[in-house]
């Protein structure tokens, strides 16, 4: 039986699929391009002063990173999905909550509460003394590692809270059948089941710890992030940026691939759910020891900093809101609404071309969300050189046009790289609507563009307003593309917390970092009441 021919509207959805891709595509290529021109002084300079600084930090950050959140995410998932104890049910969607608060948010606020100066160290020298030996180096890799850890954990929390409970009762009963106790049904048939979930949210802390350059700027943790800002604004060099970019997005590069290698060809599927799992009851000492562990995560990572933040906010309030104030909170919602309902879009249309597969389809949707490994930094240069080359080609056609710099160069840079992060909730919503619908419509000669109309956009709708606010914080939180393409004069939220903070004020940071972390606990609480949508994310 011959298959009919495609209709000419579904082929214009897979060419926009296609030119998605490209526009993906075309950062990287030139930003590997880069490497094309020698910067032999630069690198030399680099490699008698700061390369092997610069290579140490960023791999001691990936590896500490990786561990703890594995270590952290993973535990607080098997206690909250698998054990009963006081206060459990709270800690289940509380411990979410510090996936709205920006790194270099976190960071600031634990440099005003412990660094040198502080009240706290004040207080301490008062009492006991004006040496404190004991006391911690608030300035040290490992602070940062601990900083971004407790940001960060909630991806392995939530993948492997949501693998927890999908893997039912019939498995961990198997277990108990063949000898094993509750702990050892745990560690070894739980737990390896839920392997690729931890995975994957480790590999997503891996690369956000790679792409952070607000928290290690606010430490002065000098990593390649640092180090592409700059060769950028202090050499004035942005090839020998682009050639730094490059090596970072090796880094991503390979992390990616060695994810999917330990996967392997191995299979994780487990029998029927056949339930929701009984939770093991925690008696005693071991019940309240839960209870601590978790309150101390949540304290760390969520009330403390928000508590210095809305105590400094409160003190500056009556000064720094004014007129600007209102421009910032105007430019970061303006630049978050339109890459929000633009990303969104584009995810639309990748999932409605590829529900009819042509050759290669799968590859483009790959291309296309491959920005969400890829730190704003490394888009920003090449975003910016393809700009300045697209500028240069065009000065004699079409006069005045200077495309570098402008806001349409930062809302591509954001729709690059958060693609991935609309994509999820709209493929989970298509894949929920069955095949049957819509050999019904075209039954009824239903043609592509009025299947997307009548049956596609109400049933997905769920999912859009899903991944619309969930891309909007994360535009709203991205510092380093916004801080390298913003044009002038249009300074966000973001841009003004970088610039308090780069002078050591912290107060002044409070009430832009604030909103930005009431803004996103929106979108977490969707997450956690929405469990289809956290599995995507």
């Amino acid at each position: 039986m011959r298959r009919s021919p495609p209709f000419p509207e579904l082929t214009i959805w897979h060419t926009l699929a296609a030119l998605l891709a490209l526009s993906s595509a075309i950062p990287l290529l030139v930003v590997a391009s880069s490497w094309l021109v020698t910067e032999q002084a630069v690198w030399r300079h680099l490699s008698q002063t700061v390369l092997s600084t610069l290579l140490g930090n960023t791999l001691i950050l990936a590896g500490g990173v990786g561990l703890g959140v594995v270590l952290l995410g993973t535990a607080l998932a098997g206690l909250t999905s698998l054990c009963q104890f006081p206060g459990r049910r709270f800690f289940d969607w509380a411990l979410m909550l510090p996936l709205a608060i920006p790194t270099y948010v976190l960071a600031f606020t634990t440099l005003g509460f412990l660094d040198l100066g502080s009240p706290l160290q004040s207080w301490l020298r008062s009492h006991f003394g004006p040496k404190l030996p004991w006391f911690p180096n608030v300035r040290s890799a490992g602070m940062v590692v601990l900083v971004l850890v407790l940001v960060l954990y909630p991806y392995v929390y939530m993948l492997a809270r949501s693998a927890f409970r999908q893997q039912g009762q019939r498995l961990l009963e198997a277990s108990r059948i063949l000898g094993r106790g509750p702990w050892g049904a745990f560690f070894q048939a739980a737990l390896p089941m839920a392997r690729p979930a931890i995975a994957v949210g480790a590999a997503l802390a891996i690369m956000e710890s790679l792409a952070d350059f607000g928290a290690v700027a606010v430490f002065g943790f000098d990593t390649f992030t640092t180090a592409i800002y700059k060769s950028w604004f202090g050499l004035f060099n942005l090839n020998a940026a682009a050639q730094l970019a490059s090596l970072l997005l090796l880094f991503a590069a390979l992390l990616l691939t060695l994810e999917r290698r330990m996967r392997g060809k191995g299979r994780y599927h487990g029998p029927d759910q056949g339930g929701r799992t009984r939770p093991i009851r925690l008696q005693g000492t071991r019940a309240w020891a839960a209870s601590a562990f978790c309150g101390l995560v949540f304290l760390l990572a969520f009330l403390l900093p928000m508590g210095q933040l809305l105590l400094w906010a409160g003190r500056r309030l009556t000064l720094d809101l004014d007129l600007r104030y209102g421009q910032l909170l105007l430019h970061t919602l303006l630049l978050g609404g339109i890459a929000a309902l633009v990303t969104t879009a584009a995810a639309l249309i990748l999932g409605f071309a590829n529900r009819r597969p042509v050759p290669g389809g799968d590859a483009a949707v790959r291309l296309a969300t491959l920005g969400y490994a890829l730190p704003g930094s490394v888009l920003a240069v090449g975003v910016m050189l393809s700009f300045t080359w697209i500028d240069r080609q065009l000065s004699g056609w079409v006069p005045g046009l200077v495309l570098t710099g402008s806001v349409l160069g930062l809302l591509l840079a954001y729709g690059v790289r958060f693609l991935a992060v609309a994509h999820g909730p709209v493929e989970s919503g298509l894949a929920r609507i069955r095949p049957s619908l819509e050999e019904a419509a075209r039954t009824l000669g239903a043609r592509p563009n009025a299947l997307l109309k009548d049956l596609y956009l109400p049933m997905l709708s769920p999912s859009l307003l899903t991944a619309l606010p969930l891309v909007l914080v994360e535009v709203m939180k991205e510092m380093p593309a916004t801080l390298l393409l913003r044009p002038f004069g249009w300074d966000t939220l973001a841009v003004r917390i970088f610039e308090m903070t780069s002078e050591g004020e912290w107060e002044r940071a409070a009430l832009p970092a604030v909103t930005l972390v009431l803004a996103g606990l929106g979108p977490v609480i969707l997450l956690v009441r929405r469990p289809d949508s956290a599995k995507v994310c």
